[in-house]
């Protein structure tokens, strides 16, 4: 029998295969924007990666304006041969309710008429804290790890918007899994709509879907849509791996192999939420942590790194102690909206990173609120395995939603 070390090499090299076999493959809720809202006019966008640092004062707009755009890649080659693309930056509405900038990626299928493609608004999976692991940057370079499933969408004749979340650029500040990612992914699909490169209409099927980190963002859309983006004609959300209870998620990674997931949760809320002081937790290793996280931490270092450590190997006293800290958690728990189209939940019964017992609880939360919720499970794969076993059941949900054929609901 495996010893226990034996068996966490084992997740951590599974993890690191997978996650490299992907790259190679491929709040307060503001006010909704007007139908009928002028948008801004676009400026000429900065070189390099000032391309990502959000010009001061914002410009005057609605969430989904274009603030600036410039031509992008798709992906790799086959992703190239598939859609044209381009970096935007856009306007959005962050967790205190005020006006942010975000960056992202509207790829568009060449081979699709424009005018009635549907619209995927896609939440990647973690990235990781770094300028560096922006989603936008990673598929520009052949680089990212969900790519199969943006060429799927993009063969089946699906344009696709992709945002970053909030904070990537040189001085990042990113904000990680807290609800204002769903007015990041809305903002992301209206942008696409008002980019005139990308010739898409605004009456277009919507979809919201995500895995991980992007599946909690296609459910918070989910939930914000009907009041952020009532003009949206949204057909239904995937949802997978969904990290729904920050506290059921986070908690019970120290210690453990995927403790690096934790640390950034904590750094997110911090960005989040200013006032919860996250430096007057730390001492200098966590100072020097922090540093480290934000410096060039991506996914695999997020797993690699920061394996067994724990809160005191970082923090005088641990945030969490705090009832601030509690209070920001139990504000970005899924499940106590309604969402008003149907929804595709899936997760593994062995999920080692994101618990499946808190998945599990949302969508029984839904359930409740009458949310017509298609749930399947998988036994004895890891979460990263489910990023790429669990795409060909997401695709048959979009297909049936934008062909305007009934949901079957499981509750």
């Amino acid at each position: 029998m495996l010893s226990r070390d034996s068996r966490r090499r084992g997740v951590c090299v599974a993890v690191a295969s997978l996650l490299l076999a992907g790259v190679m493959s491929a709040g307060p809720v503001r006010a909704a924007a007007s139908p009928g809202a002028s948008p801004t006019v676009p400026k000429a966008a900065p070189a390099g990666d000032a391309f990502y640092t959000p010009p001061s004062p914002l410009p005057d707009g609605v969430p989904g304006d274009v603030i600036r755009v410039r031509p992008a890649k798709a992906g790799p080659p086959t992703a190239r041969a598939l859609a044209d693309a381009w970096q935007v930056m856009y306007l959005s509405t962050n967790a205190l309710g005020k006006p942010v900038a975000v960056t992202g990626m509207v790829i568009v299928p060449k081979k699709a008429d424009p005018a009635t493609a549907p619209i995927v608004g896609f939440g990647p999976g973690t990235s990781g804290p770094a300028f560096r692991c922006a989603p936008s940057r990673f598929i520009d370079q052949g680089a990212f790890y969900e790519q199969a499933a943006l060429n799927e969408m993009l063969a089946k004749g699906y344009a696709v918007a992709v945002t970053d979340y909030e904070g990537y650029h040189e001085d990042p500040a990113t904000t990680y899994v807290v609800g204002s990612m769903g007015n990041a992914l809305i903002d992301a699909v209206r942008a696409a709509q008002r980019l005139p490169e990308a010739k898409l209409s605004a009456d277009a099927k919507v979809a919201f879907r995500g895995y991980s980190q992007g599946g909690a963002a296609a459910m918070w859309a989910g939930q914000r849509q009907p009041a952020y983006a009532p003009e949206l004609k949204l057909a239904g959300v995937v949802g997978g791996g969904v990290p729904s209870d920050l506290a059921a998620v986070g908690l019970p990674l120290e210690g453990t192999d995927p403790f690096g997931f934790l640390l950034y949760e904590i750094v997110g809320l911090d960005h989040a939420y200013p006032e919860l002081d996250l430096d007057s937790y730390l001492d200098d290793a966590g100072r020097a942590m922090v540093d480290g996280l934000e410096g060039g931490a991506c996914t695999l270092e997020l797993l690699l790194g920061y394996q067994g450590k724990t809160i005191t190997d970082y923090f005088t006293t641990s945030p969490f102690a705090n009832e601030a800290w509690l209070n920001r958690v139990a504000e970005n728990q899924l499940g106590t909206e309604s969402v008003k189209v149907p929804v595709f939940q899936y997760h593994s019964t062995a999920d080692e990173i994101l618990a499946f017992g808190q998945a599990k609880e949302l969508r029984d939360a839904y359930c409740r609120l009458g949310v017509p919720v298609t749930w399947k499970t998988w036994d004895g794969i890891s979460h990263i395995t489910l990023v790429y076993r669990g795409n060909k059941d997401a695709m048959s949900f979009l297909a049936d939603r934008f062909a305007g054929k009934a949901a079957t609901s499981n509750c």
